[in-house]
């Protein structure tokens, strides 16, 4: 019988320390892979959002709820802003592109984004079929609206007033399909986008302005008293994107919010208890090694006339070590196994949740190297604790064991 039996058949006669072991230590695995990776892929997902955009304008309040909803849209609104301050912006000479977006209403669930031909071009988005927006009430699918709602080019639906799905306060009018996006794994994938006359005019703000392509806004400009949520910008060159946002915050009644700079401050935020995970983790990783350090070294004083014999008869120490050892490396190969198996199963709950709660997939990213890290010091503690439980072999005085034992 080979060694790894050996080992194998001793961890069947220990039931319940064999499944403490593996079971606490593939708590340890998962925690780690998990939060680690959920982290790094909420990370990218968010900063991978932001497009183009260097600075979003809005109505005083939060600059973070700004952020998150005008340009992550999972947030409600700070407020309106007039529509006339798109006009002034893109006089300033250090503005590259102005993108006014207005929103309030959904389709199950889904926000509908009137803006220009600009917010497509913000995160790079193609039509996959039909044609952009040209007259009011037509809109253009996000890739992921499409596929989860069964709407196709020439289809017709009704809108419901705010950000969450209700058939209470749905309106009269109802938009038609013209296009469809192809995905981008942006947020653009999750919108629906109109023209800012289509957002006006559910809301009884006035009628059918009909646009040309790349003059969606230049009818409406006569209605100064119109408003819209936000508006995205991005710069010529880096002094913009000094000067702008302080004299916007100081000299008018809106505020300028920079979302690389918040997205920063929040992932600061939601660190620290990323951190505080990953500690638990590795209290309980310790834990666990100093379980099977126990275990092991239980055993080979348990079994010390046993393992006394086998050198009598010509069993070298390497061998003894062997079969003490293999035993720790079978607890801590089926520890992997599970922690890899306990991750996915945390990550695609997470995943659902948060799609559930913001109506986004979270496309999932691995730090190989990050992983890597965490397997090695993982597999670093554990080897010392079989290493250090497997010691007393070493000091193992036969003639003494067998005389007592006799």
């Amino acid at each position: 019988m080979n060694n790894w039996k050996i080992s194998l058949k001793n961890l069947i006669h220990k039931p319940l320390y064999a499944f403490l072991s593996i079971f606490s230590l593939s708590i340890s695995i998962g925690l780690l892979l998990g939060i680690q990776q959920l982290d790094t892929s909420i990370q990218n997902q968010f900063e991978n959002g932001l497009g183009t955009i260097e600075m979003v304008v809005g109505a005083k309040g939060s600059p973070l709820q700004l952020v998150l909803s005008s340009v992550l849209h999972i947030d409600n609104p700070t407020g309106n802003i007039a529509y006339s301050e798109v006009a002034k912006m893109k006089k300033n000479p250090l503005v590259k592109e102005v993108v006014p977006i207005s929103y309030g209403d959904n389709y199950k669930g889904y926000r509908i984004v009137g803006s220009t031909l600009g917010f497509a071009k913000v995160y790079n988005a193609n039509l996959l079929e039909g044609r952009e927006v040209e007259n009011a009430m037509e809109a253009v699918l996000g890739n992921d609206i499409a596929q989860q709602s069964g709407l196709k080019v020439g289809d017709t639906f009704v809108s419901s007033h705010g950000l969450t799905e209700n058939s209470i306060e749905q309106h009269n009018e109802s938009f038609k399909v013209v296009g469809i996006y192809k995905p981008t794994y942006k947020v653009i994938d999750r919108l629906i986008v109109t023209n800012l006359a289509s957002i006006w005019h559910v809301h009884q703000h006035g009628g059918h302005e009909e646009q040309e392509h790349d003059d969606h806004e230049h009818d409406l400009q006569e209605a100064d008293d119109r408003e819209i949520t936000a508006i995205l910008v991005s710069f010529r060159n880096p002094m913009g994107l000094m000067t702008m946002p302080r004299n916007i915050n100081a000299n008018t009644d809106m505020q300028a919010a920079l979302p690389k700079y918040e997205l920063e401050r929040l992932f600061r935020f939601t660190g620290v208890g990323v951190k505080a995970i990953s500690w638990i983790a590795y209290i309980i990783l310790l834990i666990a090694c100093v379980t099977i350090f126990i275990g092991l070294y239980k055993m080979v004083r348990e079994r010390a006339f046993d393992l006394a014999l086998m050198r009598t008869y010509g069993g070298s120490n390497f061998q003894l070590f062997r079969i003490i050892g293999f035993e720790g490396i079978l607890m801590v190969l089926a520890s992997l196994f599970f922690g890899f198996l306990f991750s996915l199963i945390g990550l695609h709950f997470f995943v659902n949740l948060f799609k559930s709660q913001f109506q986004q997939d979270i496309i999932l990213t691995f730090s190989t190297d990050q992983m890597l890290r965490t397997l090695l010091i993982v597999i670093v503690i554990s080897v010392v604790s079989i290493v250090l439980a497997i010691t007393p072999l070493l000091k193992m005085n036969i003639s003494k064991i067998l005389s007592d034992e006799a």
